[in-house]
C-alpha cells in the first residue's frame, strides 16, 4: 500500500497544501487559487481536498499530516518579545494576545477540527520548524546529492535566516539568525515606507529599484544612512537592526515613521501617490544592501559546508535580482531555488520533513532537472470543462484538435500584436505563472509593456514583464549559461541586442525613461537592461515549448512575453471559468483554453460585468 504524507501551511499568509506518495511530489496548490482571495491565510480546505483527490489517497489512509511551523514556539517568541520591550508595545499586545489565545495558541485543536472535514481517522499530526520546512523544500527536490542550504524570510518561530547542509536524507542547521534581527523584515519595512503592501509588495520594490540613480549623491546618502543607522551588516551576513527605528516587534507598524523621515529627509509615501525620484533612489539603496547581505550569507554557507552547490528558499529567495547577482559571483558551481519559496512552499517542505526525517526514508537519486515537475502541480481541466464554460456564458469559440495547428495559430496572433490568455494543463505551484496560466505577448512590440500594465493587468506602469525563452536559445538573448525554469533569475540582456541611451537619460522622469526603446526585445528589457528570465524545456512543458518554437519560425525570435493570468489584486486563474471571466474583464484579444480559441470580438457582454480599469487610478 502506498505511503502518503500531507503537508499544510496556514494562518499567516499564502496557505497551501502538498502531498507526497512514496516520496514523490504528486500535487501542491495555493488556497487562494480556489477561494479567489489573494494571499488567503485560512486553512487550505480546498487545496487539501484537491491534492488528496489528485493523489487518489483517501484522508484516512495518510501516514501523517505535517504542519509547516510550531505555533507554541511562536507564542513563546511573542511573549518574550513583549517582555523584552515592555512597556512599549502595550497597545499591540492587547490587540494580538486575544487572537493568539482564541485561535493561534490552539492551532492543534483548530487543525484537528479542520482535518475532521477531510476524514474520520485520527491521522498523526506533526509540526515541523518553519525554517526547517523551507530548508527541506529547497534541498530535497533539488537535483543535488549534497548542498549548502540558505533560507531567508521575515521570521518563523525565532529564526529569520538559517545556513544549513543537506547530505543524503539529512539536513543539519549550522547557523541561525533570530528575531527581531531580520533581512526579510528590513526589506518589508522599506516596502511599507515606499508605499507598497507588506508581504505582497516586496516584488514591486525590487522592480522599482532599477529606476534609482546609482551615481546620484542622494542614493549614496540613503545607502550610507541605512548602513550607519538602521542595520549593522556583519562579515558573515548576519544583521543587527537598530530597533529604535522599527515598530514591528511590538507595534502595529513596520517602522518609526518620524525617525525614518528625519533620517532620510523623506516622508513615507502614500499608496497610489506619484513615484518621485527620491523613492526610486531609496528602493535602489535597500536593494543593494539586500544583495550584499545575501552574498555574505552565501559566502558563509560556502565556508561552513565546503559545498559546490547551493539551494535557497524563504520569501527573500524570491528576490530574483539578488539571485542573479549571486549566480554571477560564481561562488557555487550550481544554484537551485525552490519556485514556491514563500510560505506556500512550507507545505511541501513540511511533507518532505515528514517523509525523510520523521519516517527516515532515504532520499532517491536526485532527478533531472529536479523533482518539482516544472512546478506544474496544480489542477488540470480538460476540454469538457472548457466546453461547459462556453455554454454557461453563451461564448462562441473554435476548436483545434491538432495542437500543432493551434500553436501555429496562436503564434501568428501574438506576432500580429495580440494579447493572448493561455490556459493549458496543470496550474503552477508558487507565485509565478510558467506557461500554463499565462498572458502572452510579443516581446518586440515597444508598446506591449505599457499595454499589458495599463489595459490588461491594471497595475503600475513601471512594472517589468518577464521573457519566456526556449532553453536552447537562452544565450542568444541573455548573459546566462544555465537554465532558469522558474523565473527566479534576473540577468543582463545581451550587449548585442541593446540600443544606446540618449544623453541626459538619467535625468528624465520615470515614464520617459521607461518607454525609451532599449533593445530589440523592448517589452521584456527592464530599465537597467536586465530581464527576469524563464527558460522552457521541451521535455518539461512540450506544449509551451511548441508555441514559442512556432513563434520563432514566424519571426526568428524564440522568445515571448509571459505574465501571470490575473489582474492586480486577484490570484492567478485556476479554472476555465476564472480564465474566461478574467479574459472578458480585460482588454485581452484572445483566450486559448486547451483546444479552444475565444475571440474577444465575438463574445457577449458578461452580466454584472465590472470595469476593472475603473478600480485603479492609472494613466
Amino acid at each position: 500500500m502506498p505511503e502518503a504524507i500531507l503537508g499544510i501551511s496556514a494562518f499567516y499568509h499564502d496557505s497551501a497544501a502538498a502531498i507526497l506518495v512514496d516520496g514523490e511530489i504528486i500535487a501542491a496548490a495555493h488556497e487562494e487559487r480556489f477561494t479567489r482571495h489573494k494571499h488567503d491565510s485560512s486553512f487550505p480546505r480546498h487545496a487539501a481536498r484537491y491534492v488528496l483527490e489528485e493523489a487518489g489517497i483517501p484522508y484516512d489512509r495518510l501516514q501523517a499530516v505535517v504542519f509547516y511551523d510550531k505555533p507554541y514556539v511562536k507564542f513563546e517568541r511573542l511573549l518574550e518579545t513583549y517582555h523584552a520591550f515592555a512597556p512599549r508595545g502595550l497597545s499591540s499586545f492587547m490587540a494580538s494576545i486575544p487572537l493568539w489565545i482564541r485561535e493561534k495558541l490552539f492551532t492543534k485543536t483548530l487543525l484537528r477540527n479542520e482535518l475532521a472535514r477531510l476524514g474520520s481517522a485520527r491521522v498523526p499530526l506533526l509540526f515541523s520548524e518553519h525554517h526547517l520546512s523551507h530548508a527541506a523544500s529547497a534541498y530535497y527536490p533539488s537535483p543535488f546529492e549534497e548542498a549548502a542550504i540558505l533560507t531567508i524570510d521575515g521570521v518563523g518561530e525565532w529564526a529569520t535566516s538559517t545556513v544549513g547542509h543537506g547530505k543524503g536524507r539529512d539536513i543539519e542547521i549550522l547557523r541561525e539568525q533570530t528575531f527581531p534581527h531580520s533581512l526579510g523584515l528590513l526589506y518589508s519595512a522599506f516596502t511599507y515606507y515606499i508605499g507598497f503592501k507588506v508581504n505582497s509588495g516586496e516584488y514591486k520594490l525590487m522592480g522599482l529599484a532599477p529606476y534609482g540613480n546609482k551615481n546620484a549623491e542622494e542614493t549614496k546618502r540613503f545607502k550610507n544612512a541605512i548602513l550607519e543607522h538602521l542595520v549593522d551588516v556583519r562579515d558573515d551576513g548576519s544583521v543587527l537592526l537598530n530597533m529604535k527605528f522599527f515598530r514591528y516587534a511590538t507595534g502595529l507598524r513596520m517602522c518609526h515613521d518620524q525617525a525614518w523621515e528625519q533620517l532620510f529627509g523623506l516622508a513615507p509615501r502614500q499608496s497610489e501617490s506619484e513615484l518621485s525620484q527620491p523613492y526610486m533612489n531609496l528602493a535602489l539603496a535597500i536593494q543593494e544592501v539586500t544583495e550584499e547581505v545575501m552574498l555574505r550569507l552565501a559566502k558563509t554557507a560556502k565556508e561552513l559546508t565546503g559545498s559546490k552547490r547551493l539551494v535557497l528558499a524563504g520569501g527573500v529567495a524570491l528576490n530574483s535580482v539578488a539571485n542573479g547577482k549571486l549566480l554571477a559571483e560564481r561562488l557555487f558551481e550550481e544554484i537551485w531555488i525552490q519556485p514556491a519559496s514563500g510560505d506556500a512552499g512550507g507545505s511541501l517542505g513540511a511533507a518532505l520533513v515528514g517523509w525523510h526525517i520523521w519516517k527516515s526514508h532515504e532520499r532517491r537519486p536526485p532527478e533531472t532537472p529536479d523533482a518539482m515537475k516544472g512546478a506544474y502541480l496544480g489542477p488540470e481541466y480538460g476540454c469538457r470543462e472548457v466546453e461547459r464554460t462556453a455554454r454557461k456564458y453563451g461564448a462562441p469559440c473554435e476548436r483545434h484538435e491538432d495542437f500543432g495547428e493551434l500553436a501555429a495559430l496562436t503564434a501568428k496572433l501574438i506576432s500580429e500584436g495580440n494579447v493572448i490568455g493561455w490556459f493549458q494543463g496543470r496550474m503552477e505551484y508558487g507565485p509565478r505563472a510558467l506557461g500554463n496560466r499565462s498572458i502572452l505577448g510579443d516581446p518586440r512590440d515597444p508598446e506591449m509593456q505599457k499595454r499589458l500594465n495599463l489595459k490588461i493587468k491594471y497595475r503600475e506602469g513601471f512594472r517589468p514583464f518577464a521573457p519566456t525563452v526556449l532553453e536552447e536559445d537562452i544565450q542568444d538573448y541573455f548573459d546566462l549559461d544555465v537554465p532558469s525554469p522558474y523565473m527566479l533569475l534576473v540577468v543582463p540582456v545581451k550587449e548585442s541586442r541593446r540600443k544606446p541611451l540618449p544623453e541626459g537619460y538619467e535625468d528624465l522622469e520615470l515614464y520617459p525613461r521607461l518607454y525609451h526603446l532599449r533593445s530589440d526585445i523592448p517589452a521584456v528589457t527592464h530599465i537597467d537592461y536586465s530581464a527576469r528570465v524563464q527558460s522552457v524545456s521541451k521535455s518539461t512543458n512540450p506544449k509551451y515549448w511548441r508555441l514559442i518554437d512556432e513563434f520563432k519560425k514566424l519571426t526568428g525570435y524564440g522568445i515571448i512575453v509571459n505574465t501571470s493570468f490575473n489582474v492586480r489584486g486577484e490570484p492567478i486563474v485556476c479554472t476555465p471559468d476564472d480564465a474566461y471571466r478574467c479574459f472578458m474583464r480585460t482588454e485581452m484579444d484572445y483566450l486559448v483554453a486547451e483546444d479552444y480559441v475565444f475571440d474577444k470580438r465575438q463574445q457577449p457582454k458578461l452580466e454584472h460585468d465590472v470595469a476593472w480599469r475603473d478600480r485603479f487610478q492609472l494613466d
